[in-house]
């Protein structure tokens, strides 16, 4: 297993801020977690931050995938069970603004390489059988965001009416929060690990593999700069920081949003590519 190469690399969006996303790594498997919530200022119900969320859930489900005993979908539904149990007799669990989070975990058996995706985070596998990466995301958090986002892309940000207008899509996004014909994410509710996407690969098919919150993802599906073969290559050759660092870039060119209306000016970012 010489050949096995894994790197890390996750960045705040802002200094002054925590950064909501989580990375994480044991010899059998990668996640990487994209922490969401309510607004600061606004009231959510649970005393714990998006951040502890994100941190706890993804050391929990690192855990589980260490066992290599069931699916992944076990392993992420036991997860949250743990972490509900946790902050359910300090906080409202059923309040829409609970801290939650999109999920991408990878485990490597003898012969496989197993994969689950929860929302709107991105994998990316290279593979033999394939001239193009494979990308795989679960887009129904986009179906559900481009019928409310309208409003939001008007506005430059930073701008006092941005955010107003991002308060409001948040609000209304929460109301289609792990429901039918809405989207799903990790929170309190170990139900939603069974509607996440998932799937096996022979693990001599593959030859890398890029697991991205949608803050690194945005280089690509979002502004547009590389290709996801471009992105494999950029981590290939000069690992995750400099996804990161051509991210910011990115998003330093264009501070209010009016070459790439978005909800977030800057985001955290997390990159982790795994070469077999």
């Amino acid at each position: 297993m010489t050949n096995v190469r894994l790197a890390l690399a996750t960045e705040a969006a802002r200094a002054d801020r925590a950064n909501e996303d989580f990375v994480g790594a044991i010899p059998n498997g990668v996640v990487v977690l994209d922490g969401a919530g309510y607004p600061p200022e606004l009231q959510t119900g649970c005393r714990h931050s998006v951040a502890w969320y994100a941190r706890t859930l993804g050391t929990s489900l690192l855990g589980a995938l260490g066992t290599e005993d069931g699916s992944l979908t076990d392993a992420l539904a036991q997860s949250i069970k743990t972490v509900a149990s946790l902050h359910s007799s300090t906080c409202d669990l059923a309040h829409p603004g609970s801290p939650s989070a999109t999920v991408v975990a990878l485990r490597r058996t003898n012969t496989a390489l197993e994969w689950l995706v929860l929302s709107d985070s991105v994998l990316v596998l290279d593979v033999d059988t394939a001239a193009e990466p494979i990308v795989i995301t679960d887009e129904r958090l986009d179906d559900v965001a481009a019928d409310l986002r309208t409003h939001l892309t008007y506005h430059p940000s930073p701008s006092k009416t941005h955010g107003k207008e991002r308060h409001r899509f948040q609000e209304a996004l929460l109301q289609h929060r792990n429901k039918k014909d809405g989207y799903w994410v990790a929170s309190a509710d170990p139900l939603a690990a069974e509607h996440a996407l998932t799937g096996t690969m022979p693990i001599h098919s593959v030859r890398a593999a890029a697991m991205l919150s949608d803050g690194a993802s945005r280089l690509v599906d979002l502004f547009q700069l590389a290709t996801w073969r471009q992105l494999m290559d950029i981590l290939a050759a000069d690992d995750p920081d400099e996804l990161i660092n051509q991210v910011r870039e990115a998003e330093r060119t264009d501070p209010d949003g009016s070459r790439w209306p978005r909800s977030k000016a800057h985001d955290d970012a997390t990159a982790a590519y795994w070469r077999f």
